[in-house]
């Protein structure tokens, strides 16, 4: 993901080149989650004993990508600005 990412952002790959791989990955997405469902319920014995450590991992995770995300947007808006008064 982070590849593709940074070739879209370059500008090496052409957003229309993966745009059907693109839909047809977002409308089969339930698929994806069946692996971790399964293995929720196979596992739930032992997520149950480590509920805690794991909700906090949660937590700190999501809080550390909204910092992220919004610090990348902020910088991208400054560059967009920049470039408007150009």
């Amino acid at each position: 993901m982070i590849l593709l990412f940074l070739a879209l952002f370059f500008k090496i790959v052409d957003p229309e080149n993966v745009r059907s791989t693109a839909t047809v990955i977002t409308k089969n997405m339930a698929v994806f989650f069946i692996p971790a469902g399964v293995g929720l319920m196979v596992y739930a014995q032992l997520l149950s004993q480590s509920l805690f450590t794991i909700l906090a991992a949660i937590a700190v995770s999501t809080v550390l990508t909204i910092v992220t995300v919004a610090l990348i947007q902020e910088n991208f808006e400054k560059r967009k600005t920049k470039g408007d008064t150009k």
